[in-house]
């Protein structure tokens, strides 16, 4: 099991400078949250890569700032535009080729446009497919302004696309969604490969890992049960924590409560 963090936790700090402060701290597996195009190109995307190499680090996923493009552009009613992102995404997965990235991390479209589902999951299924001749698996996130808010949505999808649909779950867009996660990994089982993690409490739903009252304990139990060998990411909003050495004591909570029931860490 992979146990990191995501650059996305230190936003607004650019992706590069995001991605050192974690691997100066030790940590080894990260996810990789590009907030803009020339990130996964040139200067910056070689910055990346050096670091990358210099510390040793494993890129468990990918996770591109283009997500609010996705309405209009992927599951619009456009054809040119759905071609032209799916170009850009092409682009994507070549870079995580180059980074030993092999999950795309997709939120899909917003809940109040609408779209309508049998378009949806034909869309899904054309950029998994897509991916897939890359080495790459796109992976629904559960996310609480988007369709994929939905458990009976996320369902169906796993009902409809067979072996052809895999699944992030976030455990904050669960708390905002108002779902419980535990009956989402009921429902979707062992196509769940990558989970997004946070801590919470009624007062807030997203804190650091020990810092709330969710029961880890049961979450460790339930992925033993379902022999995930995932990742563990941990995935904050900057106002959630107070300096950078919080997402390492997160990191590292995680390992515990993952080695308690006899998982096999990572270096």
């Amino acid at each position: 099991m992979d146990i990191g963090v995501s650059t996305a936790c230190l936003y607004p700090l650019e992706t590069e400078k995001s991605l050192f402060e974690i691997a100066s701290r030790g940590i080894k597996n990260a996810e990789l949250f590009i907030n803009s195009v020339d990130e996964a190109e040139g200067k910056i995307f070689e910055e990346i890569k050096s670091i990358i190499k210099s510390y040793d680090m494993n890129i468990t996923s990918f996770h591109p700032f283009s997500s609010p493009m996705e309405t209009l552009f992927l599951f619009g009613d456009y054809k040119r535009r759905e071609d032209y992102l799916l170009d850009i995404y092409k682009r994507y997965f070549e870079k995580m080729g180059e980074i030993g990235a092999d999950i795309f991390v997709l939120h899909g479209a917003i809940l109040s446009s609408k779209v309508p589902d049998d378009r949806y999951l034909e869309r899904y299924l054309r950029l998994y497919r897509t991916a897939k001749q890359f080495g790459i698996t796109v992976v629904q996130e559960n996310v609480c302004y988007c369709k994929s808010k939905s458990i009976e949505f996320l369902t169906k999808m796993s009902r409809e696309l067979g072996d052809e649909v895999r699944f992030v779950i976030d455990l904050k867009q669960a708390r905002r969604s108002g779902v419980d996660p535990f009956l989402l990994f009921n429902a979707l089982g062992n196509k769940v490969i990558h989970l997004h993690v946070s801590d919470g409490n009624k007062e807030c739903d997203c804190l650091p890992v020990g810092e709330g009252d969710f029961d880890f304990d049961r979450l460790m139990k339930h992925l033993q049960s379902l022999s995930y060998n995932g990742a563990l990411v941990v995935e904050l909003y900057r106002n959630n924590y107070e300096g950078y050495d919080e997402l390492v004591h997160s990191a590292n909570r995680l390992s515990r409560f993952a080695s308690a029931y006899n998982f096999q860490i990572s270096p």
